[in-house]
């Protein structure tokens, strides 16, 4: 089984990936691929919470950069579970990479974060995760990080 797990370098996707690993059969697992889009025409085109902050002179490569950090910093949550861990940084619409990434990876499931971005965060799904959900070729796992979930995970 190939399992995509989507981070967008929020402290949501993180603790996401984390709920993930907590109810998944690592022995059912072969792959997984951690993907991050870098989003050229978004306001933000990559928020990274996952790593050290930049202030000043943001560049496309800037935000490759961070993607790279967020990638890395995910991945570490996998180390020693089990299957073979891959990165992967895109470029484009978030929701159309991760499903793209999907299709490209025959992907048996995407597990990521929901409302991590959005203006509530604890009522709307996010506009990403409904996307993909909708259009994905296979399942997807919407985890919905809560306090209750992130004191459980630490």
């Amino acid at each position: 089984m190939h399992v995509i797990v989507a981070t967008d370098g929020s402290q949501a996707s993180l603790v996401g990936a984390r709920q993930f690993k907590w109810i998944a059969d690592s022995r059912e697992i072969t792959d997984v691929t951690i993907v991050a889009v870098v989003s050229p025409y978004a306001a933000v085109p990559f928020a990274n919470e996952l790593g050290p902050q930049r202030t000043q002179g943001q560049t496309e490569l800037n935000f490759t950069e961070e993607a790279r950090v967020a990638l890395e910093t995910v991945a570490v949550e996998f180390d020693g579970w089990g299957p073979r861990i891959h990165t992967e940084i895109r470029s484009g619409s978030p929701a159309q990479e991760i499903i793209r990434a999907a299709e490209d990876l025959d992907a048996d499931l995407i597990a990521m974060a929901s409302g991590s971005r959005g203006l509530s965060r604890t009522i709307l799904l996010g506009s990403t995760a409904s996307r993909v959900q909708h259009s994905a070729p296979c399942p997807v796992l919407v985890c919905r990080p809560t306090p209750h979930s992130e004191r459980a995970l630490r």
